[in-house]
């Protein structure tokens, strides 16, 4: 039987996103969950054993569970993503000199709190969830 080639390299990119994620768990500045939602993405596409492997651990329950499930997510979850990439994106705006970029930022911002309290719906922790610390 041979090996598909693509297959490897969307194990790779799902490995590769997954070691981003996890970085991202315990460095506030790196969101978590984008990566983690690309790297479900990519062993979904690389590896059914794989994919079934990392949506069984406490890694995907934490973080992306409830969002794949429900389009929904904690008020905790939604602060963990939205703060940080929030404030890279400040300190990008006041380090800019260009004052068209500062408003693009501005909009992006704003942009990111209404879709994310618009379209994605908040749920309550669960008594039983690991996330609620």
């Amino acid at each position: 039987m041979k090996k598909n080639p693509l297959k490897l390299i969307w194990l790779a990119a799902a490995f590769v996103t997954l070691g981003v994620g996890a970085i991202g768990v315990v460095l506030p500045v790196l969101p978590t969950t984008p990566f983690l939602l690309l790297s479900s993405f990519c062993f979904a596409k690389g590896s059914e054993r794989f994919h079934k492997w990392f949506t069984e651990t406490k890694l995907y329950q934490n973080h992306l569970d409830s969002f794949v499930r429900e389009r929904a997510m904690t008020l905790k979850t939604k602060l963990c993503i939205l703060l940080p990439a929030s404030a890279m994106l400040i300190c990008a705006g006041i380090l800019m000199q260009n004052v068209p970029g500062r408003i693009c930022i501005v909009f992006l911002i704003a942009f990111k709190y209404v879709y994310f309290f618009t379209r994605i719906r908040t749920v309550r922790p669960e008594y039983g969830d690991c996330t609620y610390e």
